[in-house]
């Protein structure tokens, strides 16, 4: 069993139906509208409700940023590449995230959040040099990790070789790549591939790319924390893949205009 603590990601576990939801436990000393509603959804759905202290809440969250809100739930399945790499029933182009060795628990639910935001087909993660999805990971990702689509590989690069043979172009994040991000074409099959902290991409996963791209900087610091670099690639690659379904008809040419000279 595990344990999943604050009000966001408490609701997304029941609302995703990802999880089996033992029970949740509630503080007695706290008495709100948002509380009773996750009550009442906890009712609807069948999943039991305990009155809980709040010190006793915390002990169990091990933090007091649980909200006075917890629930215990069962261990969660990851999926494979392979459900990843299905076909899908639509004809558009497929997103994937994939990250190198991310380990700090704040920067991947930030990341999570943004890639259930921009609509990712699914997240891949390394079982080794990888930070796990815990209670702070759901946390930080205000629950959006119980949405999206994960996948535990043992190999990152076994793992991108499998995509490129399915026609996904692998396209790393790196300072001194290139081109610059805004330049690439994202109307196509991709995976997005994010390093460690401060290190960057490891030198077999950076071989692997197809792509490196790179944000440009006009400061004087060489790069962004990975979450802020993921979530500006990501939603550029959002904009232009929902250009063409948002494209307008070309205006009109405008009408001869009187005046002077007319």
């Amino acid at each position: 069993m595990e344990v999943l603590y604050g009000l966001h990601p408490v609701e997304e576990a029941i609302r995703s139906g990802s999880r089996q939801l033992d029970h949740v436990s509630v503080s007695r000393e706290r008495r709100d509208e948002r509380l009773e509603r996750l009550v009442e959804l906890c009712r609807t759905t069948g999943i039991r409700v305990s009155m809980e202290s709040r010190d006793q809440l915390t002990r169990l969250a091990r933090t007091d940023a649980h909200q006075g809100v917890l629930a215990v739930v069962r261990e969660r399945k990851f999926l494979g590449i392979e459900d990843l790499l299905a076909p899908k029933q639509d004809e558009q182009h497929r997103f994937f995230l994939a990250l190198d060795g991310i380990e700090d628990p704040h920067n991947l639910g930030a990341l999570l959040r943004t890639a259930d935001g921009v609509g990712v087909d699914g997240v891949i993660l390394p079982e080794r040099r990888s930070a796990p999805i815990t209670a702070t990971v759901a946390k930080t990702s205000a629950g959006a990790s119980e949405h999206v689509r994960i996948a535990r590989v043992t190999n990152l690069v076994r793992a991108l070789e499998q995509m490129k043979q399915k026609h996904v172009w692998v396209l790393g994040l790196d300072e001194r790549g290139s081109p610059d991000y805004t330049d690439f074409d994202f109307n196509t099959d991709c995976v997005l591939v994010l390093g460690r902290e401060g290190a960057g991409l490891h030198d077999l996963v950076k071989k692997t790319c197809d792509h490196l791209l790179r944000i440009p900087m006009a400061g004087q610091v060489s790069s962004l924390n990975v979450s802020v670099a993921g979530a500006i690639v990501m939603y550029e690659a959002l904009r232009q893949r929902r250009k063409p379904a948002q494209q307008k008809t070309a205006p009109s040419p405008p009408k001869p205009r009187k005046g002077l000279g007319s």
